[in-house]
């Protein structure tokens, strides 16, 4: 009988770890678990225990937790949503959560301050009147806010903005969309130029006009349009984006013909001494050519009460020159501020494709054979169980089996490896490597949407939605550091002509400087640019990294925590040595061990009959017998053959040498005497020495090895490899344990991070700060279980991602000091009178250039 118990208040894994155990062991339970997330304990028990059980439960909860309320959950639960539309106080979502979790019927209550929902798990009964009472409880905290519930389900829609590239912008869209009634969450990635949708049924219908709105009311030469699920018909590559297309073509040519007008008005100013009104006909005409589209963006936005962006800040300290008389200087400002746009894109739209161009490994055709007949077709259009042929210098487009032929794989775009992989019938071929030289047929194995080239393209493109700390901070920033600064050159040019008396012209000048040098895009757009370039150049090199979050956390590794069997070692079993007793050889040794363990499927018996080589004549074998927790006893030629452990020679009486050696013995006699000992040991990786090695040299203060196996083979792999520490005989829930006591023991501010094989991990790797999985490529636990995936079975990757990291945060903060020092030294000029607005216009766009150009380096690690 199934039973659920709310363990209300319930934080600790530890105390949950024994609450489950200790309930386990109960009699008449048959399993135990603990749902820390959800703070619940489910009980499988029989009639017998029911009686009791339940103060049985609260007795052991308490021994551990004293404060926990233990209840039992009585009815099923309901999961409701609602929509709390205006919600942006972290203190009162608190409260909210709390109040709301405190509620009869209740069972848990989480507020998503991002997507600005309370998602409540609840009785039945409690679940249907619960709006009212959620309405009171978020009214008393936040009276504005609209309370609604989330009744249909939400839709994902993907829209396409091509020609988007202004990341100030894109926060806006972002915004304005999620604020939209309907939308749950509005997520825009620049990188790929590409607007995601969550919202109702019915909202999602009719999005794309209300999204076009949006996006034209800041970038109106942006194209918008519905991604439409792949066509089933043969596709033609896309067209890459370029990085000058037609329409940089005409912005090009119009910023020529403006300046050529500009220099015309100035040279004949100058040489023909032309007339103050046909000169600043001159530079009203190149000024209307170069900043037309600036100045009336800027009165939209200004309509819609968008003051504090580029095109405003642009248009006023502009004009404002034109006011006051400084018209070259006005025009000049205008042109260069567009040439540096103009260029800022490009280099924005280069270092997309740059990053594109990393992970081009999308095929863009799979040819099928159906019927007798090879069509070529959308890789999405493949059924599982369908044979495709990849013929040579082609991309596999899906994962599958060979049934046919064989080949050299080059996997280079998946695990950074440049020594190609042989492959043959029999063997997996995923997708997205290239096939190098025979022609191979192939039985899917799974859907396009399931491969590997899949998972890893949607891993990458996403990754820029997990933001870093270090991204976040700059986004806020850049909100209130635009307004500061208008607000002190609004000071800097009225207050001292009013204190000082005259100079109007000349404060108003200085503050003009101020408004140009105030827009952030520096930072706003090199910052995110980075970290972006930072993954791709992970991935190129084998390594996926789930978000610029866990980018940045591998920064700050101290600790790096490694599971053993198949981690560090290679795991799987080898002879690793033969030790003859007097009298007998090697030869002799193995030929015995591999008689008697012909029979069995035991890993340990693989390994012997794989050191052996030979093939064994069972016909000469009888009387096979396993002996449980012993060993095998077999009859070769009328000789009784013993292989075995230590307890096997004991029981049959016979005399021999122990080994003290680390890993696993198989002790073999013959006739009653001993004939020898093999050892059998899990090889470590010949790349382990040099990863431990290199983790040291680049900081990570401590390395430490958990593992299951006994204390002499864990003391002996720690002392091969150099490990700070080791922590043997654990069983999964010790080792999360032992983990979290590292975690408490690292230093402050500092990052643990935890790498594993990802199948059997899940619980360590949930629990550090940076989960590693090795061996990604083929593996979808692993892809799915860690933070930072190694798609190779090589730990020394995990260098090569920590080196990234730290290459990515040191353009990170090169480029925060260039930005911010450069706009300080001309703020501060241009207070003083030193910096004019030629100046200024570098202090912006100029500062935004060298900072993308120095954010592209990442891209060459």
């Amino acid at each position: 009988m199934k039973r659920v118990f709310i363990l209300k208040g319930l934080d600790c894994p530890n105390c949950s770890a024994k609450i489950e155990k200790e309930v386990g062991a109960l009699p008449g339970v048959e399993s135990s678990v603990v749902n820390l997330m959800q703070q619940t304990l489910t009980v499988q028990s029989e009639k017998s225990a029911d009686a009791t059980l339940a103060e049985q439960v609260e007795t052991i909860v308490h021994s551990h937790e004293p404060d926990v309320e233990v209840s039992e959950k009585t009815e099923p639960a309901v999961t409701k949503v609602y929509l709390l539309k205006g919600l942006d106080c972290p203190n009162c979502s608190a409260k909210i959560e709390k109040e709301v979790g405190e509620l009869g019927g209740v069972a848990s209550s989480t507020v998503n301050l991002m997507n600005q929902t309370l998602t409540v798990q609840a009785g039945t009964s409690v679940a249907t009147s619960l709006l009212d009472t959620v309405t009171t409880i978020v009214h008393s905290h936040e009276p504005d806010v609209e309370v609604s519930e989330k009744t249909e389900p939400a839709v994902t829609k993907v829209y396409l903005l091509k020609g988007l590239d202004c990341p100030n912008c894109s926060a806006k869209i972002e915004k304005e969309v999620g604020e939209l009634d309907g939308v749950t969450s509005s997520t825009v990635n620049l990188m790929n130029q590409t607007l995601t949708v969550q919202a109702g049924t019915s909202v999602a219908a009719s999005l794309l006009d209300t999204v076009t709105t949006i996006v034209h009311s800041h970038e109106p030469d942006v194209e918008v349009s519905e991604k439409q699920p792949e066509a089933t018909a043969p596709v033609k590559k896309e067209e890459k984006a370029t990085v000058y297309n037609d329409e940089d073509k005409k912005r090009t040519i119009r910023l020529a013909v403006g300046a050529a007008v500009y220099a015309i008005g100035m040279a004949l100013t100058v040489f023909a001494k032309l007339p103050t009104p046909a000169e600043l006909a001159f530079l009203i005409v190149a000024y209307v050519i170069l900043g037309w589209d600036v100045v009336w963006q800027a009165v939209k936005n200004i309509t819609r009460g968008q003051v504090f962006d580029e095109h405003f800040l642009m248009s006023v300290s502009t004009i404002g020159a034109f006011a006051i008389g400084e018209y070259p200087e006005a025009v000049a400002v205008m042109l260069f501020y567009q040439v540096g746009e103009f260029f800022q894109s490009l280099a924005v739209k280069r270092s997309r494709k740059s990053i594109s161009d990393l992970m081009d490994i999308r095929p863009d055709s799979a040819t099928v054979k159906r019927n007798g007949v090879l069509q070529v077709v959308s890789p999405e259009s493949v059924a599982v169980g369908e044979i495709i042929v990849v013929k040579p210098g082609e991309k596999i487009p899906l994962d599958g089996i060979v049934v046919d032929g064989e080949s050299m794989l080059d996997t280079k775009a998946l695990t950074g490896e440049s020594v190609p992989r042989s492959i043959r019938k029999g063997d997996e071929a995923l997708s997205g490597c290239i096939n190098q030289s025979g022609l191979l047929t192939l039985k899917v194995t799974k859907s396009f949407g399931e491969s590997t080239v899949s998972k890893i393209i949607d891993l990458v493109e996403n990754a820029s939605a997990r933001k870093a700390p270090t991204e976040n901070f700059i986004t806020t920033f850049a909100r209130y550091y635009t307004p500061v600064v208008v607000g002190m050159a609004a000071v800097l040019a009225i207050i001292p002509p009013l204190v000082l008396g005259g100079g109007w012209s000349e404060w108003l000048r200085r503050g003009f400087v101020f408004l140009i040098v105030s827009c952030p895009c520096a930072l706003v757009i090199s910052i995110p640019l980075t970290f972006f370039g930072g993954i791709g150049a992970a991935s190129k090199r084998g390594v996926l990294v789930k978000g610029s979050n866990y980018l940045e956390a591998l920064n700050k590794v101290s600790v790096v925590v490694f599971d053993k069997t198949g981690t560090l070692t290679k795991g799987v079993f080898e002879v690793a040595n033969i030790i003859p007793a007097a009298g007998y050889q090697k030869e002799q040794v193995l030929e015995y061990a591999a008689q008697a363990e012909s029979y069995s499927n035991h890993p340990i018996a693989k390994s012997i009959l794989a050191a052996y080589g030979k093939s064994i004549d069972q016909k000469q074998l009888s009387g096979f017998e396993e002996i449980s927790g012993h060993g095998i006893s077999v009859m070769v030629q009328g000789k009784k053959v013993l292989a075995g452990n230590s307890k096997l020679m004991e029981s049959e009486k016979i005399a021999y040498s122990a080994c003290d050696a680390a890993g696993t013995k198989v002790y073999v006699a013959a006739d009653g005497s001993y004939v020898g000992c093999i050892l059998i040991a899990d090889e470590v990786k010949p790349d382990s020495n040099r990863a431990i090695a290199e983790l040291k040299k680049i900081g990570v203060e401590k390395t430490v090895m958990l593992t299951g196996d006994d204390e002499r083979i864990g003391k002996s792999v720690a002392d091969e490899l150099g490990l700070d520490a080791y922590y043997a005989q654990l069983l999964p829930d010790q080792k999360v344990e032992k983990l979290e006591m590292l975690d408490k023991q690292k230093r402050q501010g500092s990052k643990l991070a935890f790498v594993g094989d990802g199948i059997n991990d899940a619980p360590v790797l949930a629990r550090a700060d940076v989960g590693i999985a090795m061996g990604g490529l083929g593996s979808d636990a692993a892809i799915e279980a860690a933070d930072v995936v190694l798609m190779t079975d090589e730990p020394s990757k995990l260098v090569e991602a920590i080196d990234v990291a730290k290459a990515t945060k040191r353009i990170v903060m090169q480029n925060i000091v260039i930005a911010l020092g450069i706009k300080s030294v001309f703020l501060v000029l241009g207070a003083l009178g030193m910096a004019g607005m030629w100046e200024a216009v570098f202090g912006d766009v100029g500062v935004t250039i060298i900072a993308v150009l120095n954010a592209m380096r990442i891209l060459k690690k």
